[in-house]
């Protein structure tokens, strides 16, 4: 059977329908991670109602931030060099030891560190989760794969956001315990139904090179630095973009609706977009739909109502849909199946560094010259898009693609990559 052939049969059904049990369990240990993820959207509200000052709360969602961004690299490596499995366990059972020492201290110095540890333990788990999950699945059903995790983590993220809110006005204490029992289950799903996935040994570690195989990778290299330009395009949602609604003459209430509006589209359109993006190559989809983020945000300079402002963000959101679930599957597709994690780790390091200095430097621009600022991010938008097109066809499918049984052994046969 022709590589034709077998695209042509792949459909979006078909490919969730072969996803096997154990990315199943990966996915619903997520959702209950992710549902659960209930102190840092609630964190400065906790410290002020402590008697912490705005800054002081600020800073603590920063040290928590920071952590996560160091989870990126740490959490990689040791997917590769201790194993998936592991990782994700110690990251979820650490994890809930962290919220509940957050919860009990008391000393501003105590829980910024303990901010940064909870960031670091907690997010570990991602790109060992994301390794595995490109070790379970074959090269030509990844799009498929990565769009269904995330349409479960936003759908546990909109509910489990929600809930907090209850609980928080019961007792702030009920989202740390909520916390921490998520990651207990997803780390007890880790222990008892996931398979080991592939771990590199300190040997084979030596003789097919560690981090200087990355750093010669034109294809990732540039793609890194696309995902830079990008994630500061992106984080403005969160830093001017409000202030634009506000500028405009439109309420919070507005903004908030906007950025619904956001979540809304991608639980509903991700998963059947990626049926199409599924079918082209990685490279290309991603440069629209990079493209597409830089021309929502700025198209920002000439929306001042609510009608055109949602179209702006329809044409981000469209992007986004495009673009993320693809990645995901580029950056699993071009990894040696030794770097596989850390390809992950690094990916997701580099994209939540936009968290931090995407607002602080967005902020300071807008100040300056808000048209000139949005005209700027649509000139990264496509800057970033003409990076990720000037790297080279990924490698070929080799041995290393082959998914894995449950038991952690790679299969007898895989299914012909697309071509």
């Amino acid at each position: 059977m022709s590589g034709e052939d077998h695209t042509e049969r792949r459909t979006l059904r078909r490919n969730i329908k072969d996803l096997p049990p154990q990315a199943w369990f990966l996915m619903g240990g997520s959702f209950v991670n992710r549902f659960g993820s209930f102190v840092v959207p609630f964190l400065v509200l906790y410290l002020r109602s402590r008697g912490f000052s705005i800054a002081e709360s600020g800073a603590a969602v920063a040290a928590y931030g920071g952590g996560d961004m160091v989870a990126g690299a740490l959490g990689g490596y040791l997917a590769d060099r201790f194993g998936r499995k592991n990782t994700i366990a110690v990251s979820m059972f650490g994890s809930a030891a962290a919220m509940i020492s957050l919860s009990q201290v008391h000393v501003y110095a105590g829980i910024m560190a303990l901010a940064f540890l909870a960031g670091l333990v907690s997010e570990a788990r991602r790109p060992a989760s994301l390794a595995l999950l490109t070790d379970m699945v074959p090269r030509d059903q990844r799009v498929t794969a990565f769009a269904v995790l995330r349409l479960v983590e936003n759908v546990a993220f909109a509910g489990g956001i929600a809930l907090g809110g209850f609980l928080a006005n019961s007792s702030f204490l009920w989202l740390f315990f909520g916390d921490a029992a998520s990651s207990v289950v997803f780390g007890a799903v880790a222990v008892l139904a996931l398979p080991e996935g592939r771990r590199t040994s300190r040997r084979d570690e030596a003789e097919r090179g560690g981090y200087r195989i990355l750093l010669k990778d034109r294809n990732f290299v540039l793609f890194l630095g696309a995902t830079v330009l990008l994630a500061f395009v992106y984080f403005q949602q969160q830093a001017t973009l409000p202030l634009h609604v506000r500028r405009s003459g439109l309420t919070n209430a507005d903004f908030g609706l906007l950025l619904s509006l956001n979540g809304l589209l991608v639980v509903l359109f991700e998963l059947p977009l990626s049926s199409v993006t599924m079918r082209h190559a990685g490279r290309k989809v991603i440069a629209i739909g990079f493209l597409l983020v830089g021309l929502g945000f700025g198209l920002t300079a000439v929306a001042h109502s609510m009608a055109l402002l949602a179209m702006t963000v329809a044409i981000w959101t469209i992007g986004e849909m495009i673009a993320a679930p693809v990645s995901y599957a580029y950056v699993a597709d071009i990894a040696p199946e030794h770097m596989r994690g850390r390809y992950q780790g690094l990916y997701g390091l580099v994209f939540s560094s936009g968290a931090i200095f995407g607002p602080a430097m967005g902020t300071f621009l807008f100040q300056r010259g808000e048209a000139g600022f949005w005209a700027l991010c649509g000139t990264l938008g496509l800057a970033a898009a003409l990076l990720v097109l000037g790297g080279q066809r990924a490698r070929p499918e080799t041995a290393d693609d082959t998914p894995l049984e449950s038991n952690g052994s790679p299969q007898s046969s895989v299914l012909p990559s697309r071509g």
